[in-house]
């Protein structure tokens, strides 16, 4: 049996992205697009390494989304259903899917999937990684046999080292308010106790945080209380100049006990759909970095639901926790 390790990139969601599949001491390809979404990506890989490989293969990847449609079997009830989701609609990049489950059909005592938790030092996991965000960032395929020559650090410097735990969820007025208040109170203090826990359990936790209004502040609080390191990850400089005074003060005093910044895009938006878009980035790029997450959600928002959705398909779903508003 060929085993093959799979990957996607996305800079932006949607952005540039690249896709590389990998056999261990054999062959590898990569492959990008200019505007494409991260979960294109991942199904791009699978298929391509399947058109390009003949017998038995295992298909490794870290994307739920792909492994999941098979072991799950998502494809039979999209089929049956004429390509549309148990809510009755489309099912997105049926473009990729369509080609990848016909495959499959084809295949099918040949194909199997199997995932693999992401940057969990698995190192073909690790090296297509590589592969996809090189073939994203310079919008370029490669194609070779052996191990490719890519940097054993990550080839996003910014990123910084530890288990790194990111910080996603609730807005205002979800936690009770702008202000201190008795639900934003229980989740800093359930915070707390979450990270003093994985402290004990990884020594070099780092928590990732955004630091927009509402849960990704009270991460930082919670990390600081905590005796945690804390790094913000802004989607651009001066974030907070359309907020309320106390709350722009509030966010300056919790910058400077940031054990790191990293900014993500050099100049401030000018629209609210370049602020959008920014976002998205940001939310991207901490998908990337994350080892696991905590995300306060009720289930209900959307917004919300789609960050944790993006960290599942990262991390895995036993990976990201989920912290309800009381």
């Amino acid at each position: 049996m060929t085993v093959v390790y799979t990957d996607g990139a996305c800079s932006g969601n949607p952005g540039p992205g690249g896709w590389a599949w990998a056999v261990p001491g054999g062959r590898w390809v990569t492959g990008f697009a200019a505007e494409t979404t991260n979960q294109r990506m991942e199904v791009a890989a699978a298929l391509e390494a399947l058109r390009a490989l003949e017998g038995d293969v295992e298909v490794v990847s870290d994307s739920t989304y792909v492994v999941n449609c098979f072991r799950d079997r998502w494809w039979e009830g999209w089929l049956a259903r004429g390509w549309k989701t148990t809510a009755k609609k489309p099912v997105a990049n049926r473009d990729l899917w369509e080609p990848l489950i016909e495959l499959y059909r084809q295949r099918h005592d040949e194909v199997s999937f199997r995932w693999v938790k992401g940057h969990s030092e698995d190192v073909m996991n690790d090296l297509v990684d590589k592969l996809a965000v090189r073939a994203a960032q310079q919008q370029a395929a490669e194609a070779g046999d052996g191990t490719p020559q890519v940097a054993v650090e990550s080839l996003d410097a910014r990123i910084p080292s530890g288990h790194r735990v990111v910080v996603v969820g609730a807005r205002p007025p979800a936690i009770g308010g702008y202000d201190d208040n008795p639900i934003a109170d229980e989740l800093r203090r359930r915070l707390i106790e979450i990270l003093a826990a994985k402290r004990e359990l990884h020594s070099d936790l780092v928590v990732l945080t955004g630091l927009g209004l509402g849960a990704e502040q009270l991460a930082a609080e919670a990390a600081f209380a905590a005796e945690v390191p804390f790094v913000a990850a802004l989607p651009y400089p001066d974030q907070e100049r359309v907020w309320p005074p106390a709350s722009q003060a509030r966010y300056r005093d919790l910058l400077a006990t940031a054990s790191g910044t990293v900014v993500l895009q050099a100049r401030s938006p000018a629209s609210k759909q370049q602020a959008g878009a920014a976002l998205t980035r940001r939310d991207a790029w901490l998908s990337r970095a994350a080892d696991e997450a905590i995300a306060v959600w009720d289930e209900a928002d959307p917004a919300v639901g789609k960050s944790v959705r993006r960290l599942q398909d990262a991390v895995g779903e036993d990976n990201v926790w989920i912290l309800r508003p009381a």
